[in-house]
C-alpha cells in the first residue's frame, strides 16, 4: 500500500510538471518591457514589447498586437544569427524534454503496481525505473533550456545598461512556471526511484539450509586450553590408578587375566 501510494504521488506530480512545461510553450511574455505612459497623449505613448519562442510582438494601449514571426535560423546578419541560434537551442531542449516525458509517462503508467499491466513485480519495477530515468533526463533538459534563456537575457541586460535607446527586457511568467514544472518532474522521478531502489541495490542472499548456532561465552573454549584440560584429567586418572592399594586392584587384574585366557583359548580354537 505504501509503495503504491508513493507511485501515485509521483505520477501526479510529474504529470503536473509536464502540464506546466507544455503551457509555457503556448504562453506569451517570455520576456517583456514597458515604455511610455509619461507625458503627451498616454493612450498612444504607452507600449509593451514582448517575445516568445516563436515571435516578437509590440502592443500599445489600444490593445492591438503587432507581431513578427521569427525567420529562418541562419540569416546574413551575424547579430541576428546569434540571437536566433540561442532561441533555437532553447526550443530544442524544451521539445526534447517533452518528447522524453511522453514516453516516460507511458512507461511509468505501465510499470505502476496499481495498473496490473506490466506483468510480474520485477518486470514492473524495471519498466518503472526506465520511465523514471526518462522523466529525470527530460526534466534536466527543460531546466537547461530555461536557464539558457534566463542567462542570455540577463547577460544582454547587463551588457546594455550603459547604452541608451536599447530595450532591456525582464523575465516573464512562463520562465518561472517552467522552472516550477521542471522541478516537479524531477521530484516525481525521484519518488518513482524510491519505490524500486531494490533493483539498484539488491538484498543479500542468506543460505537458510545452514542454521547458525549463536556462540556464547561459555561454549567457547580455546583449543590449547581444551588440550591442557584433557591432558591434566588423563594424567590425574593414571596417578589415581597407580596410587590405589593392591587389594583394590586385584579384582581388576583378575578380570583382565580372565579376559586374556578366553582370548588365548579362542585363538587356539
Amino acid at each position: 500500500m505504501k509503495k503504491t501510494l508513493i507511485q501515485v504521488m509521483g505520477f501526479l506530480i510529474s504529470t503536473t510538471g509536464w502540464f506546466f512545461v507544455c503551457c509555457t510553450l503556448a504562453m506569451n511574455y517570455w520576456r517583456f518591457t514597458y515604455i511610455g505612459g509619461q507625458g503627451g497623449y498616454w493612450v498612444i505613448k504607452a507600449a509593451w514589447y514582448w517575445t516568445t519562442l516563436w515571435r516578437d510582438c509590440y502592443t500599445d494601449t489600444t490593445a492591438v498586437d503587432n507581431c513578427r514571426e521569427y525567420d529562418v535560423l541562419w540569416v546574413i546578419n551575424p547579430r541576428n544569427t546569434a540571437e536566433r541560434g540561442y532561441i533555437q537551442t532553447v526550443r530544442g531542449l524544451v521539445l526534447f524534454g517533452m518528447a522524453l516525458g511522453f514516453f516516460a509517462a507511458i512507461f511509468c503508467f505501465i510499470g505502476m503496481d496499481c495498473t496490473y499491466i506490466g506483468g510480474s513485480e520485477r518486470t514492473n519495477d524495471i519498466i518503472l525505473l526506465t520511465g523514471a530515468l526518462f522523466h529525470f533526463i527530460g526534466g534536466v533538459a527543460d531546466v537547461a533550456g530555461y536557464c539558457l534563456f534566463t542567462i542570455r537575457l540577463g547577460r544582454a541586460a547587463f551588457a546594455r545598461m550603459s547604452s541608451r535607446g536599447v530595450l532591456r527586457y525582464q523575465i516573464g511568467p512562463p520562465i518561472y512556471l517552467g522552472f516550477v514544472g521542471s522541478f516537479c518532474i524531477i521530484l516525481g522521478s525521484i519518488l518513482y526511484v524510491v519505490t524500486v531502489y531494490r533493483i539498484l541495490v539488491p538484498k543479500r542472499k542468506v543460505d537458510a539450509s545452514m542454521p547458525r548456532k549463536p556462540m556464547t561465552a561459555k561454549s567457547y573454549v580455546p583449543l590449547a586450553k581444551s588440550k591442557t584440560l584433557y591432558t591434566e584429567d588423563h594424567t590425574a586418572s593414571i596417578h589415581s590408578d597407580l596410587s590405589r592399594p593392591l587389594s583394590k586392584l586385584s579384582g581388576h587384574e583378575s578380570r583382565v587375566s580372565h579376559i586374556t585366557e578366553i582370548s588365548d583359548r579362542d585363538d587356539f580354537v
